[in-house]
């Protein structure tokens, strides 16, 4: 059993602020200026790949491959403690969290970006809290930071993205995708549906870090006729990731170095 660890102190010779969160599509070197790469060693072992510290638009940011640089890391097997404690020591205030993910609805096509407000966790064996060995309640009613949300949908409305301004993500176990009727019965109750979100973003509000979901509709799961596949998902990532590259040039500039949202103080009311 890890015994209880305070929050890292603050390591990073170029002090980024921002961390990007994705995968394969945007380690394109054309994408990131990159200036460094580190890797850092928390008290739940190595990150999922060393973290990258580029230059975006004259914005130094740090991005993370989720899944490893070749995708070793399936869903269920991500070191999320691992990764969000490394954004921490680093500094990083901000997480910009880019996933792929299916449609529940049919409004949501293949292509369509949303910017998620709510989640349903229905994942079952991941390591959801840093705090074991002490009780701490984090809120979560309202999971993704509202100042991030509201400023990425104005400036993907504002590039003419096909966007969603909310959406509910149903977070399941994975690594397998879902059944005709479990595909059905989600639609009842969230909008899309992933592998990643949870407990990447339960663990971001524990650590204090301002953090957005964009997804990216790639599929109708498995509710419609034709259901969900791998080569599927990854045609429509290759032919969509400029949006998101786009969105990211243009949004990261603008956001704020002063926080005035409650994610900062996550932990005030938090111990019991």
């Amino acid at each position: 059993m890890i015994k209880q660890q305070k929050m890292p102190k603050i390591y990073s010779k170029f002090k980024p602020k921002i961390a990007i969160i994705g995968g394969s599509g945007l380690e394109d070197p054309k994408f990131f200026k990159n200036i460094e790469e580190v890797k850092i060693k928390t008290p739940f072992g190595y990150s999922s790949s060393p973290i990258r510290i580029s230059e975006l638009n004259g914005i130094k940011v740090a991005f993370l491959s989720r899944h490893g640089k070749k995708h070793e890391f399936p869903p269920h097997k991500v070191p999320q403690r691992a990764n969000i404690w490394a954004l921490k020591k680093l500094g990083i205030e901000t997480i910009i969290a880019i996933s792929a993910v299916g449609s529940l609805k049919k409004n949501f096509k293949p292509g369509d970006l949303v910017i998620s407000d709510q989640f349903i966790d229905l994942t079952k064996k991941r390591d959801y809290t840093f705090y074991d060995k002490q009780t701490m309640h984090v809120s979560l009613a309202d999971p993704f930071c509202p100042e991030l949300r509201k400023l990425f949908y104005k400036e993907a409305k504002k590039l003419k993205l096909p966007v969603h301004p909310n959406g509910t993500y149903w977070c399941i176990e994975g690594p397998r995708f879902s059944t005709r009727a479990e595909s059905k019965f989600f639609s009842n109750f969230a909008d899309i549906i992933g592998m990643t979100l949870v407990p990447e973003v339960v663990l971001a509000r524990e650590a204090e870090i301002c953090y957005l979901n964009v997804a990216m509709a790639t599929d109708y799961d498995a509710w419609q006729e034709h259901p969900v596949n791998v080569a599927d998902v990854l045609d429509v990532m290759k032919k969509n990731v400029e949006k998101i590259k786009k969105l990211l040039i243009v949004t990261i500039p603008k956001i704020k170095d002063e926080r005035n949202c409650s994610c900062r103080t996550a932990l005030n009311k938090a111990k019991v």
